[in-house]
């Protein structure tokens, strides 16, 4: 007996839904894939050292078969929480203008410039980050009595949270927006004034989907690598200021892979390096999502 024309879609709706989940499963297997993948490449380097001494060394020498990432890890730290003390104010108040209080001309306007930012390659930003900002910081630091190259962490930091103003503004305006206009509709006819609906009413209410766009910027930004290594100095040492310069632990990565394959253990450490980044990107992303989540159930 020939199908219905309705049980017949209804198999074939059951069957894409089935395809597409296999799908989804396998992408997030590849990261699974991917950090077992390091983690075997990183076995030989934790077998002979403990991960201990490999986080918490400051000793960097391969030649000797000392490989202490604390230098590189605190680079990263210091550049990209400089670049987020930069960003995330600038990125609120931007965020905060184009969602209620820009008129639509402007905001349809001015959305696609921001978002134009994302699309630029990160050599360019370096590049502008060597003509126009280590310059610049060379002579700022003149104003307070320090001393720099111009190629430190302040450099670093200011190019990264151009770079990551895309990606922040953009999910803080649609979680403003996503808030029900009854909200303000209901502050305001309370006598409260725009600015006071806004920060009392919108602002507590996307607070957790505000700061899941920050710590997604955060994710992008500890990631980065070109652009910090052509602006950060790249100096094995655990920076003191914003003077100083740094040695990210993506940019070790990137200058140094070529180098790896004539040095025992090298290739290890390298390998153990892109894991301890995975996983700090991937901790990053994980509470990003949590806190996303948090919001939707929040603003339903």
């Amino acid at each position: 007996m020939p199908l219905k024309r309705s049980d017949f879609s209804l198999k074939i709706d059951r069957a894409a839904g089935k395809i597409m989940a296999v799908l989804a499963w396998l992408s997030g297997l590849i990261v699974v894939a991917i950090a077992a993948g390091l983690f075997i490449k990183s076995l030989p380097i934790l077998k002979s050292q403990s991960l201990g001494t490999l986080l918490f060394s400051s000793s960097w020498f391969p030649l000797r078969g000392q490989f202490g990432f604390l230098p590189f890890i605190m680079g990263s730290l210091w550049v990209t929480g400089t670049a987020m003390l930069l960003a995330v104010p600038l990125c609120l108040l931007t965020a905060i203008y184009l969602a209620e209080y820009a008129p639509r001309l402007v905001r349809e306007g001015v959305r696609p410039l921001i978002d134009l930012l994302a699309g630029i390659p990160s050599v360019v930003y370096g590049l502008w980050g060597i003509l126009v900002v280590v310059p610049w910081v060379q002579q700022a630091a003149k104003w307070f009595n320090a001393a720099t190259t111009g190629y430190c962490v302040l450099s670093a930091a200011i190019v990264l949270a151009v770079m990551i103003f895309p990606v922040i503004i953009h999910m803080t305006v649609e979680i403003l927006r996503a808030v029900p206009w009854e909200y303000r509709e209901a502050s305001l006819s309370l006598g409260a004034t725009h600015w006071q609906t806004t920060k009392k009413v919108v602002l507590r209410k996307a607070f957790p989907g505000i700061l899941a766009a920050v710590v997604l910027g955060l994710a992008r930004a500890f990631g980065e690598t070109m652009a910090v290594l052509m602006v950060a100095g790249n100096v094995a040492h655990s920076p003191a200021s914003v003077w100083d310069p740094a040695y990210p632990l993506p940019a070790l990565i990137a200058n140094n892979y070529g180098e790896m394959m004539s040095i025992p253990l090298y290739d290890s450490a390298m390998m153990l390096g892109c894991l301890i980044l995975l996983g700090i990107v991937l901790v990053f992303n994980i509470l990003a999502k949590l806190v996303l989540m948090k919001a939707q159930k929040a603003l339903q």
